[in-house]
């Protein structure tokens, strides 16, 4: 358990990091080589934790920790998803093996739904930037405060 809660610690503070230099950095700045390859290899860590390490965590914790495997069916609370073949109404039999893969699966379409918000996030950057620099004050007359020129 605390392997993959840290795991997950890592990988929200990789996450953070993005933001933090997405906030900070100029939208015009260009990238040095040097920066292009922190960049690089900061992205393949990110992808590597995301789809590599916490899915292993979160297995390794399912199997070994708590035993979820073919042999227990899950019932559900109240044992609402009792299968037919245990005297329930459920056509199907879905055991903790089924369950802890499509756990698995979830953290990769997080993983991927939140890379893909990244990216539109950072490649937005320069929108909102126009965006508030087209926002000049004005006096309560309706005219601006900054001089022009």
């Amino acid at each position: 358990m605390v392997a993959l809660l840290s795991s997950i610690i890592v990988g929200v503070a990789g996450v953070a990091v993005v933001v933090f230099v997405g906030q900070r950095r100029a939208v015009d700045a260009r990238l040095t080589w040097g920066e292009a390859m922190i960049a690089a290899n900061f992205a393949f860590f990110l992808f590597f934790w995301w789809y590599g390490v916490i899915p292993h965590q979160w297995l390794t914790m399912a199997e070994a920790e708590w035993d979820w495997s073919s042999s227990k069916t899950v019932w559900g609370i109240g044992k609402v998803l009792r299968p037919e073949a245990e005297g329930g109404w459920l056509p199907l039999t879905i055991n903790y093996l089924h369950l802890k893969d499509l756990i698995a699966v979830l953290i990769y379409v997080v993983g991927l739904g939140g890379l893909i918000a990244m990216w539109a996030w950072w490649n937005d950057r320069a929108k909102r930037a126009d965006a508030a620099a087209a926002v000049v004050p004005t006096s309560s007359y309706g005219r601006p405060l900054v001089r022009k020129g």
